[in-house]
C-alpha cells in the first residue's frame, strides 16, 4: 500500500515547519481546507472497510466537533468558535499529522476502525495526534 510517507518527505511541504503550537495548526484556514478533503477521503475509506464495499461520504461537522471536545483539544481554541470552526480545527490537525509523517493513512484507518462508535474513533485519533506532535 502506497502512502505519503513512502512518496514524500515532510520537508517536501515547507509550510509544515511554520507552526509554533497545536493552536497554530488548528486555526490555520488553509490547512483546514486541505484537511476537509482529506478527512472525507479517510472517512470514506473507513466506511468502505466497515461495509465491505466502496463508499463515498462526507463526515458531518457535529461528529468532528464532538470528537474534538471529547479529546480535550477544544480548550486550546478561542472561546467563541462554532461547531463548523471546531470541525475545521480537527480537520487541520488530522491532515497535518499525515503530511508531517506522524501517522500514515494505514494507521489512521486502523484507529478509525478500532471502535464501534465512529465518534469515539475520531476522538482517539485526535488524542493520538495531539500526543505525537512535537513542535520545535
Amino acid at each position: 500500500m502506497h502512502d505519503l510517507n513512502s512518496l514524500f518527505k515532510p520537508s517536501d511541504f515547507p509550510f509544515v515547519d511554520k507552526y509554533l503550537s497545536l493552536a497554530d495548526i488548528m486555526t490555520d484556514r488553509d490547512l483546514a481546507a486541505l484537511g476537509d478533503a482529506f478527512v472525507n477521503f479517510v472517512y470514506s475509506l473507513a466506511l468502505s472497510f466497515r461495509k465491505g464495499k466502496p463508499v463515498g461520504s462526507k463526515l458531518d461537522n457535529s461528529t468532528l466537533a464532538s470528537a474534538l471536545r471529547k479529546s480535550g483539544l477544544r480548550k486550546m481554541l478561542p472561546f467563541r468558535m462554532d461547531r463548523h470552526r471546531q470541525a475545521n480545527a480537527a480537520e487541520a490537525l488530522i491532515v497535518y499529522a499525515w503530511i508531517s509523517g506522524l501517522l500514515s493513512l494505514r494507521e489512521m484507518l486502523r484507529i478509525l476502525n478500532s471502535s464501534e462508535r465512529l465518534e469515539d474513533s475520531w476522538k482517539i485519533l485526535l488524542q493520538r495526534i495531539a500526543e505525537g506532535i512535537k513542535i520545535p
